[in-house]
């Protein structure tokens, strides 16, 4: 029990990640009903950006004041793929039966993370990123932080709240919630839905793309493929927290975190289970949470039970 502690914060940690691209899709279906599956390497994407900000950046630049231009570039680059992916696959589908725009997703995504392998330099194996210089910090004689988290541990609730604020203070914020009740009505008060969703795509970008460089400080490296299963687990924490939920995004992202992590660390010590532990088991405890609570809750943790729109 001493590395509960332990175990719990890097759940928290690890959440924070998943809860910052899981926004990308619960806005994104909560005004236009779509599941943008290629959300996973508009994340991607964003790792890319910071890391070429960080290349074009003079030798011996020191990471903290690289940071802030990084997390310009990754966001700038993962908004810009996402807007170009509503207006030119997403947008003339808008009418399309949801199957469509669901296989566009998906081949929008095997398209992105050929394009990253194909053109960026030496992407065919995984790259170094920068990391932030020196050794983790001790809380307490059970738990300690490293100092890559610390990014990750001001970015998540400081974007909540600038999030929350933005969608409940501004008229953009306002024309959102209207959009996503009913997009018909929408238009018939002026709002201009077409820019709405647009805006939608681009917080979401904006919001993945610091999540990849909370990654990329985090592991040490980005690659072409890291897209795939960050966007999977997104997608399972939206689910679970109730997707088209902003807060249940987040909320879905922390407690699938902390269930991995604590299904990681501690399956193995249960008798008869210890092949069942461990980081390879991680991808799988994870779908087992979603189910557990699907069977339980099936509209998710802060979902609503609501008709769909025809």
């Amino acid at each position: 029990m001493h590395e509960l502690p332990q175990q719990l914060a890097n759940g928290l940690i690890l959440g924070s990640m998943y809860g910052l691209i899981a926004i990308g899709y619960t806005m994104v279906y909560g005004i236009v009903q779509l599941i943008n599956f290629a959300h996973g390497e508009i994340f991607m994407t964003g790792g890319f950006g910071a890391l070429t900000t960080w290349l074009a950046l003079p030798d011996g630049t020191s990471i903290w004041l690289a940071l802030p231009l990084m997390l310009v570039g990754g966001v700038l680059t993962a908004v810009l793929i996402a807007m170009a992916a509503e207006r030119f696959a997403y947008r003339p589908l808008r009418g399309a039966p949801r199957l469509a725009p669901l296989i566009t997703a998906i081949g929008l995504s095997i398209a992105l993370q050929q394009a990253v392998w194909s053109w960026y330099p030496n992407a065919k194996d995984a790259r170094t990123f920068p990391q932030i210089p020196g050794g983790p910090i001790s809380l307490t004689s059970s738990l300690s932080i490293q100092r890559a988290d610390l990014f990750l541990l001001v970015a998540a609730p400081l974007s909540m709240v600038v999030l929350g604020t933005f969608v409940r203070k501004t008229r953009t914020g306002r024309a959102m919630q209207a959009t996503a009740q009913d997009p018909d009505t929408a238009k018939l008060m002026g709002i201009n839905t077409d820019r709405i969703i647009v805006v939608a795509f681009a917080l979401g970008a904006a919001f993945a793309a610091v999540a990849a460089v909370a990654h990329g400080l985090r592991y040490g490296q980005v690659d072409y493929q890291m897209g795939f299963i960050a966007g999977l687990k997104a997608f399972t924490a939206a689910v679970l927290g109730g997707i088209g939920n902003i807060y249940g995004a987040m909320l879905g992202g922390l407690v699938l975190g902390v269930a991995e992590a604590l299904a990681t660390a501690y399956i193995s010590d249960v008798p008869g289970m210890h092949q069942l532990g461990g980081g390879s088991w991680a991808d799988v405890w994870a779908f087992v949470l979603l189910i557990v609570v699907l069977l339980v809750r099936p509209q998710g943790l802060l979902g609503e039970r609501v008709a769909d729109r025809a």
